[in-house]
Formats: structure tokens, C-alpha cells, sequence
């Protein structure tokens, strides 16, 4: 395990109990709800200036909110989810009502979660009014005298133009610098000084000083540097506020899995639909192919196979007869099922899911920004500079203009230009970059804690593999040849959508070997299928099939057949003429060549690899043995994957999940840096901090580069930003001044820009980071 001492664990058990350590996922939200427990705990009903464009954006018409309320659930394809069935004719398809309120149904009060994530009002609201800022400050810029000077142009005169730049600057002082100011009260009212104080000081000075300086000899105002430095303040806040935005969707998704309404049968034996919160226990329901299963529960008549893998994460269908139990949200496939009701609502399996994810999620802890940090001890120590200022000058020469102007020059170059965009830009470059890597960031912390991961746990199915069946061994009997067995499978599954189906005909055309062509197809529930190719008839099954035809297995295919079973692989047999076996084909989830080049950087990383599976111990095993993978946990339901988590976390280390089914949900989120797979469920990739686009694990390796890049920028950014503040204050303050060197207000103001500009393009070399994999 890699130590980290830069690295502060951030996961607080006691942040969901304890409402002063209470976890937000953005500054702004930290702020409104530290002064909204202030009203309440006042009994104020004085609204904070703030209120009304932050916390209230029902009324402003900002909030875009997307809820499930109105959300579509598409219809089940049976054709597409269908069993081993082979069914060669059409099945009744089974067309689910539209999801107009499962959100409502299945979630309770999610909403107010999915309220409190969504950052849209807080990213409009920045956007807005930087724009029309910076459209203000135009005019303002180009009227002041200072930049005339500057550039050697003299502005059009007309009557009125001298108040063209302080009416602007206080128009946007009053408009652009408002939300600063409130949330500076905020962080005044916590005693906890930061960026917001910092801004709002600045902001401030320059505005009293320049107002003052249009009424008193000597001074020159800087409404220039006044409008910048709020449009750049807003530019920099709106892009934070758009790399943290996040849609909070997991729950919703879980409970679009969910059916709206059931077929429950009645005491005469019809079906009525009812709506699944009017079932109950003992209820008995009727699942037609290609439909969900409205609750948990026991078969009670019928015989199917039963997609799993959203809750279980196991890619083989399971089959399910009379006593087997089912789960809500699981997708029936071949067949017709009459289900007992075990278990309904809040005591259902999806239920429970849907409980740890919101747990997970209310589980995560706040972080502060090393800016935040900075920002906070800049604004102690600009305060003792200008009170030392102050002091030092009123003893050298009096109290005069020149002491105010000394005092103004301190606070106004104090003020974060380039610490404001010290971290936004670099996040915001850092998104782009994932982007066009294949990453998606939702959550930037997540992506800033990348650097100091040392254990990053994968799912196995449909991660580390590709979730689907695939040919892994054949072999063949007597004189059949390799080609010829293909030719007769992939002919007999030609037409079927079943997996093992489409790994044989894969297979086939893998060697390129043309189908042969069959006639009087048959399935046979439970064994295989029959058809007759070429006069002649052949099987195609497992080991019931050989068991019904009462087949001695040559040795070689028992040989095989063994070693295949050993390894939890299917065993498939290709049976000819009802007497003898031509071939037996070993089927077993496919691994990602990419997966083994993933787990070799990470361990050349010193990054620890467990994998976590629903699978048996035979296939976790001989998966874990294959991939180098550190340590494995098998037959894990999906509660477990969740405590799996917790439990590398309780023993110091800074874990990442890697998945992409619903069972994944819980994990990645509970999870210090939660990765979903793209092509995942969408529960899961609602649920991950970071969303791999192309499904490729490689991707993890480039995240953890990137983030340790970009930590580094921000770091140098940061190192920039508050490296000028410590060269300019003291000549702000005048400490050369015997040797003739004094800082003007407007020249200081000149040099912070300039701070601006260099911090800016330490950023855009983040876009030339290399990601790519060591050879």
C-alpha cells in the first residue's frame, strides 16, 4: 500500500448525523445552508440578500431540475432479452405502460436529494450575469483615463460621457459583485474567512476608493480594475460551478427497473393489472416474456430463464422453476411465470439497493479546496499588511491622501485574480481533457482524489469482461473436424438471440467458417435444441441433453468436459444422430485484452487490484489467476459489495470501484472515487463520480495520470497566484519606497492582471499531458 501524506481522508461517518459537519457537494450549497440553520435557529424572517437568486430558483425560473416524474420507461424487447429459447416463431411481447410516476412510486423522497445535487441554478446564475458584465465593463474599460494613457488613445467626448464609467462600475458592482458579498456575509458570519471575504474585500476597497477618488485632488480612480476583477471573479466561480454540476439520477434509475403496473391473477383464474403498490404478500402474478417482475418472490408455476444480471451481476441467465425465488426488476425471458409475492415496497432486494446507494451518497464527506485554504490565509495576513501599512505610513508622513492610497494599493493587489482561477481553470481544462480521453468527470473532487488512489477495486462482469458468453475451448470427437462442428452449431443457432447462441455462431465466423443449412428446428425446453442438417439429425445442448439421450462421453470429451467444468465454464455438446458426441464447446465470459494491460500499469503504479463478482469461487479464481489480479471477492450479493468497500476502507485504504451494473450502484458510490463503465446500466453510471465513455479499464490508468497531473497544475497555479501576493504586497505597501520605488493603486492593479494571464497559461498546458501507457 502507497502512503499518501498529502492526502487527507475525507470519509466523516458523522457528517450524517451531525448537521454541523454536514456534507455538501459545492461551495455555494455549503453557504445556503449554513445561513439557512442560521435563520432558523434566529427565527429570522429576514431573508439573506442572497436567498432569493440562490435558494429559491423556483421563483427566477433558473432551476431545470429533471426528474423522473415525466421519464418514459422504453419497453422490454423480448426478441433481444430472450432466454436459451431458440423460439424460431414469434412470442407474445409484452409492452410495459409508460413510467410516468415511478419516480414517485419507487423513491419517496428522492427528490429533495436530486434538488440539493443539481447545480444548474448555481452555474446559470454565474453565467448570466458574467455576461452581462463584461458587456458593461466595455464601455467602462474604454472610457477610463488610465487606459487611455496606457494605450495613447483619447476617447469621444459628449455630454454626460465622464459618468459613462462610474455609473456602469456601480451598476455592476450592485449586480455582478451581489452574490460575493452575500456569501462573503455567510463565510463573516461563520468566522471562517475564504475566497468569498477575500473577493468581497477587494471589490469593496476598489469601489469606496474609486467613488471616492471622483470628489478628492490627488487620487485616480480604477473603475477598470473594479469591473475586471468582478468579470473575471464571475468567470471564474460560473466555470466552477459547471465542473461541479451533477445530475443525482441513480435512484431514479433504479426505479425505472421497476414495473408500473402487474398482472395479478384472480381467484377465478383471470388476470387483472393492478398497480405494483397494491400488491401484497401471497398475492400470486402473472410475468410474461419479456416483462419485468413487479416484487420479489417465489415461482409458483412455470418454467423460464431469468435475466439476473442488473441485480446479481452474473452473466448467464438463470433458469427458474416451481420454488425458485425472484427478484423485482429482474427481466423474464423464454418463458411464462406465475410468482407468489414475498416480499413488496420497502422490503424488496431493488428496495434495499436503492437504500445503500442513498446512504453511500449522503456518506460523502466535505473537502477544501486548497484555494479555499489560501484564499482564507490571504485574507488574514492582507488585513495585518494594510494595518501595518497604515501604521508604518501615518508615523513617516502624517495621515494624508498618500496613507490611503498605500492602504487601498495593499487590499486591491490581495484580492485573488489569479487565485480565483487558479483551480477553476485547471478543472475546467482538466473536463475537457477527460473528455477527449474517453472520461467523463461528474465529480470534480472525485477526479482532484484520483491521485491518491492505492486500491482500485473492478467488477468482474461486463468489466474485466465483456459480460457476454464466448467460445474459450473446443474439442472435437473421432473424425470431426473442428470446422465441420462449427459449421453445424453456428447453422442450428443461426436464428436465435440467445447468448450461447451468438458466441457459437461468433466463434464460427472468428475462423470463418460458413453456416451450414438446417431444417425442422425443434427447441427442446430445458435440453437444447434438435434440427436436422444434411438428412441427418444433431443436438445441440448441455449436460441434461447427453443425461436424456443416455450418451456415454468419449474420454477425450469427458476429459475435457471436466477440465472446462472445473474452471466454471459451460459445457455445450454437439450430439449427432442421437447416438454420438462430435464435439463438446467450453463457454465462459470473455476477458478484455484491455483488461490485462490495465492491471499491469496500475501495478507498475504500486496500485493494489481486487476484483468483486457474483460469480462462483471457481470463476473468481480462475479470472482473479489469469489477470494477476491481488485479491478477490466472490459470490458477493449486492449488500455485500457495498460493505466489500467498506471494508478495504476500514483497513486505510483509498479505494475506487470500478463497475457498470445496478448490484455496482451501492459499491460506487460508497466508494472513495466511484468509476462507472459507459456502456453500464444507467443506474451505474449515475451513481459513478467518473463515467469511462468507451468501456475500456485502460482508462482507469489515464484517469489516475490525469488527476495527478492536474493536482500538479493546481499546485503550480496556486504557487503562482500566491507567490505574487507575497512579492507585490510588501511593495504595495511601500517597503521601497525609500529608494524611490512606490506601487501606484493602477500599476499594482496592471501587475495582478498580469498574474492572471500567467496562471491561465500554466493551465492550458494541462491539455498537452501525456496519458498514454508505458510500453
Amino acid at each position: 500500500m502507497i502512503n499518501h501524506p498529502d492526502h487527507e481522508r475525507t470519509r466523516d461517518t458523522s457528517s450524517e448525523t451531525d448537521p454541523e459537519r454536514a456534507v455538501y457537494c459545492c461551495r455555494i450549497c455549503q453557504l445556503e445552508a449554513d445561513g439557512g440553520r442560521r435563520e432558523t435557529d434566529s427565527s429570522s424572517i429576514t431573508e439573506p440578500p442572497h436567498s432569493s437568486e440562490h435558494t429559491n430558483h423556483d421563483r427566477t425560473g433558473e432551476t431545470t431540475t429533471e426528474h423522473g416524474s415525466t421519464d418514459e420507461h422504453a419497453p422490454h424487447d423480448p426478441e433481444a432479452e430472450s432466454g436459451h429459447s431458440h423460439a424460431h416463431t414469434g412470442e407474445s411481447e409484452h409492452d410495459h405502460d409508460a413510467h410516468d410516476q415511478g419516480a414517485d412510486v419507487h423513491t419517496g423522497g428522492h427528490k429533495d436529494h436530486a434538488a440539493h445535487t443539481d447545480h444548474r441554478g448555481h452555474e446559470q446564475m454565474f453565467r448570466r450575469r458574467f455576461w452581462v458584465s463584461l458587456v458593461l465593463s466595455v464601455p467602462v474599460i474604454f472610457f477610463s483615463e488610465f487606459i487611455q494613457d496606457v494605450f495613447g488613445y483619447t476617447a469621444p467626448s459628449f455630454p454626460g460621457s465622464v459618468w459613462i464609467t462610474p455609473v456602469l462600475s456601480v451598476v455592476i458592482f450592485a449586480y455582478g459583485g451581489v452574490p460575493f458579498l452575500s456569501m462573503a456575509r455567510t463565510e463573516l458570519e461563520n468566522r471562517e474567512p475564504g475566497m468569498m471575504m477575500l473577493i468581497s474585500l477587494a471589490i469593496t476597497v476598489a469601489f469606496v476608493y474609486s467613488i471616492a477618488s471622483l470628489f478628492l485632488e490627488g487620487t485616480t480612480p480604477f473603475f477598470w480594475e473594479l469591473v475586471t476583477l468582478i468579470d473575471i471573479m464571475l468567470l471564474g466561480h460560473w466555470m466552477e460551478m459547471r465542473s461541479v454540476r451533477q445530475a443525482s439520477g441513480a435512484l431514479d434509475e433504479l426505479a425505472k427497473l421497476m414495473p408500473d403496473t402487474a398482472e395479478r391473477v384472480t381467484e377465478s383464474g383471470d388476470t387483472q393489472v393492478v398497480p405494483v403498490s397494491e400488491l401484497s404478500e401471497d398475492d400470486v402474478v402473472l410475468v410474461r416474456p419479456g416483462a419485468s417482475v413487479p416484487a420479489d418472490g417465489e415461482v409458483a408455476e412455470g418454467e423460464s430463464s431469468v435475466d439476473e444480471s442488473m441485480i446479481t451481476g452474473e452473466s448467464r441467465s438463470v433458469s427458474k422453476e416451481p420454488g425458485s425465488e425472484v427478484v423485482a426488476g429482474t427481466v423474464n425471458q423464454d418463458g411464462s411465470l406465475r410468482i407468489r409475492i414475498t416480499k413488496t415496497g420497502e422490503q424488496t432486494t431493488l428496495a434495499g439497493i436503492m437504500r445503500l446507494v442513498d446512504e453511500a451518497q449522503q456518506s460523502k464527506s466535505r473537502t477544501q479546496l486548497l484555494a479555499d485554504r489560501a484564499a482564507g490565509w490571504l485574507f488574514y495576513v492582507a488585513l495585518a499588511v494594510a494595518g501595518i501599512t497604515a501604521v508604518a505610513w501615518i508615523v513617516a508622513v502624517g495621515v494624508n491622501i498618500s496613507v490611503l492610497e498605500r492602504v487601498v494599493t495593499v487590499l486591491v493587489i490581495a484580492c485573488p485574480h489569479a487565485l480565483g482561477l487558479a483551480v477553476p481553470l485547471v478543472v475546467a481544462i482538466n473536463t475537457s481533457t477527460a473528455a477527449q480521453n474517453g472520461m467523463l468527470i461528474r465529480d470534480r473532487i472525485a477526479m482532484e482524489e484520483s491521485r491518491n488512489l492505492d486500491t482500485v477495486m473492478f467488477d468482474k462482469t461486463g468489466t474485466l469482461t465483456k459480460g457476454e458468453q464466448g467460445v474459450v475451448g473446443v474439442e472435437t470427437a473421432g473424425d470431426w473436424s473442428e470446422e465441420r462442428v462449427f459449421e453445424i452449431a453456428a447453422g442450428v443457432e443461426a436464428d436465435s438471440e440467445h447468448m450461447i447462441a451468438r458466441a457459437i455462431r461468433e466463434a464460427a465466423e472468428e475462423r470463418a467458417v460458413q453456416r451450414a443449412s438446417i431444417s425442422n428446428f425443434e427447441n427442446l425446453r430445458g435440453l437444447g435444441v434438435r434440427a436436422t442438417v444434411d438428412g441427418e439429425t444433431v443436438h445441440l445442448g448441455g449436460p441434461n441433453l447427453i443425461e436424456k439421450l443416455g450418451i456415454e462421453r468419449p474420454d477425450d470429451i469427458a476429459a475435457f468436459a471436466e477440465e472446462t467444468g472445473s474452471n466454471a465454464q459451460t459445457v455445450i455438446y454437439l450430439v449427432h444422430d442421437e447416438s454420438e458426441i462430435a464435439a463438446a464447446f467450453g463457454l465462459a465470459d470473455v476477458i478484455r485484452e484491455e483488461s490485462r494491460q490495465a492491471i499491469e500499469a496500475l501495478h507498475g503504479m504500486g496500485i493494489e487490484v481486487a476484483m468483486l463478482t457474483g460469480d462462483s469461487e471457481d470463476v473468481a479464481r480462475a479470472v482473479s489467476e489469469e489477470l494477476g489480479i491481488d485479491q478477490y471477492f466472490a459470490e458477493v450479493l449486492p449488500e455485500e459489495k457495498d460493505t466489500k468497500v467498506e471494508q478495504l476502507q476500514s483497513e486505510g485504504k483509498f479505494v475506487a470501484m470500478v463497475g457498470d451494473g445496478v448490484n455496482d450502484a451501492p459499491a460506487l458510490t460508497r466508494a472513495d472515487v466511484g468509476i462507472a463503465i459507459g456502456s453500464g446500466t444507467d443506474v451505474a453510471i449515475e451513481s459513478g463520480d467518473i463515467i469511462l465513455v468507451d468501456n475500456n479499464p485502460v482508462d482507469v490508468v489515464r484517469l489516475i495520470r490525469l488527476s495527478k497531473a492536474s493536482y500538479r497544475k493546481m499546485q503550480e497555479n496556486l504557487v503562482w497566484a500566491t507567490g505574487y501576493n507575497v512579492f507585490a504586497l510588501p511593495l504595495a505597501a511601500g517597503i521601497l519606497a525609500p529608494i524611490g520605488i512606490l506601487l501606484s493603486p493602477a500599476i499594482g492593479a496592471v501587475f495582478m492582471s498580469l498574474s492572471t494571464i500567467i496562471v491561465a497559461i500554466n493551465a492550458r498546458r494541462l491539455g498537452n499531458v501525456d496519458l498514454s501507457l508505458p510500453a
